[in-house]
């Protein structure tokens, strides 16, 4: 009966779908008339489920040397092979509307000849193009590693999943300056970290010692990427606007002080929850679906801040 309640429990992380697209929502009343393209809606989607991917090959990653790891393997691959899967939808979703959008038509109605030539022709196109090959090729290995229960090393994987969520910052306008690309970069690895891990975690924790031994090592991981993430959104974003009037003047500025708005909320839940919920999972002091409705609401509370960012980076 107790596996059944986390399972059934498990649905609920499809919340984070909803708080999402509020984030979108917010990015869209504060950016009004700069943005954000209606993109952003399957952008929100493609990068949450890619943040999923690599925070799922993350964990294989960490368990690669250990006999008897707290998570099962094949439940791993087995999510990131469905995750994957659902993430080159989104991907190709992407590059339709894109096409669509660069010839100014109807996203209902656009023509295979004008994505092909899209993909052809234009830079953002072909790295579109490039991220669903990327996607493709995770969902087939994370499949073929479940299905011939093979040990199948988890760096490949990893790195295909990083490459693939950072793969259209080439062509982004941080391209234009100096490591601006690297600064981008680290700002999303260290974002699908911590949201990705997280997730991960609630998809295939069955048990209070699964918890206990990893919920810790998350924490540590994830105040860790809250700072890259902070200075590396102060700079993208100094840079960007190049002064402090356009935070408010500018559809961008407003939106990205959602974003610091979100982050600082998310800082003082994180804190709040190394008390209440870490430490006590950590002692076995908290059964397995306590940490679950735990790890649902901080997905979800983190899911606003994606929305914001995906909206962000098709605002002026």
């Amino acid at each position: 009966m107790r596996v059944r309640t986390v399972q059934v429990g498990r649905a609920w992380l499809l919340f984070t779908v909803l708080t999402a697209l509020a984030g979108v929502g917010l990015a869209w009343l504060l950016a009004t008339p700069d943005g954000p393209s209606p993109t952003s809606v399957v952008r929100v989607f493609a990068v949450g489920l890619g943040a999923a991917v690599f925070g799922s090959a993350g964990w294989q990653w960490l368990q690669r040397d250990e006999r008897r790891p707290a998570l099962d393997p094949g439940g791993l691959w087995r999510t990131t092979a469905a995750l994957a899967g659902a993430w080159t939808v989104a991907e190709i979703v992407l590059v339709v509307l894109e096409a669509a959008e660069a010839e100014g038509r109807s996203r209902f109605a656009v023509a295979p000849g004008t994505v092909v030539d899209f993909v052809r022709l234009v830079s953002a196109g072909r790295l579109g193009a490039v991220t669903v090959v990327c996607t493709a090729l995770l969902a087939v290995m994370s499949a073929v590693a479940f299905r011939r229960n093979l040990p199948w090393p988890a760096a490949p994987v990893l790195a295909l999943s990083g490459l693939a969520l950072i793969i259209r910052l080439i062509s982004g306008h941080m391209s234009q300056q100096t490591l601006g690309s690297l600064l981008d970069a680290g700002h999303v690895l260290a974002a699908a970290t911590w949201f990705g891990m997280l997730v991960a975690l609630a998809l295939t924790a069955r048990s209070r010692g699964a918890w206990s031994t990893l919920l810790p090592r998350y924490s540590t991981i994830a105040w860790r990427c809250v700072w890259v993430l902070a200075v590396t959104g102060i700079v993208n974003a100094a840079i960007r606007l190049g002064g402090v009037a356009p935070l408010v003047t500018t559809g961008y500025g407003r939106v990205v002080l959602a974003k610091v708005a979100a982050l600082a909320a998310l800082l003082a839940a994180g804190w709040w929850l190394r008390r209440t919920w870490v430490a006590p999972a950590a002692a076995h002091r908290m059964d397995a679906d306590a940490s679950l409705r735990r790890a649902i609401g901080e997905s979800a509370a983190m899911a606003v801040a994606f929305g914001l960012a995906a909206a962000l980076a098709t605002t002026a």
